[in-house]
């Protein structure tokens, strides 16, 4: 009973137009800050290393580096401060927590790219277009 009230008061504030994307994808998350009375939205870039399930409370976790420096944030999924998530880039990872990019240095802390059909053909079409032409 007192479950399914709880339940019932936190579906309200879920969000509906929420952005698929997965753990090793590169999302741009457009944070609103509050600055004084002034509020402005902020871009936040980085590789999703960690998403944790539930209902109102799942989170993200998106990693960037920052002048050298890593730096993490924990974004909350159906929290109604940011404006938006854009995805960038698939990542093409088997694993759900990318904890061990945190070691990483350079090259070596990129996530392969998963490539898609359909824009592989059209890029290869329009270098075959371009090949005949010159």
């Amino acid at each position: 009973m007192r479950r399914s009230l709880i339940q019932h008061v936190e579906n309200k504030f879920l969000r509906q137009d929420l952005t698929q994307f997965r753990t090793g994808d590169s999302v741009r998350v457009h944070w609103k800050v509050k600055e004084g009375e002034k509020e402005r939205v902020q871009a936040f870039e980085g590789v999703v290393i960690r998403k944790t399930k539930g209902t109102n409370r799942a989170t993200f976790t998106v990693r960037k580096m920052s002048f050298g420096v890593g730096v993490e944030r924990i974004f909350p999924i159906h929290s109604p401060r940011y404006e938006k998530i854009e995805v960038l880039t698939r990542g093409d990872v088997n694993r759900k927590r990318l904890f061990y990019l945190r070691d990483l240095k350079g090259k070596a802390s990129r996530v392969d790219v998963q490539v898609d059909p359909e824009r592989a053909a059209k890029k290869a079409a329009k270098a075959a277009a371009a090949a005949q032409g010159s």
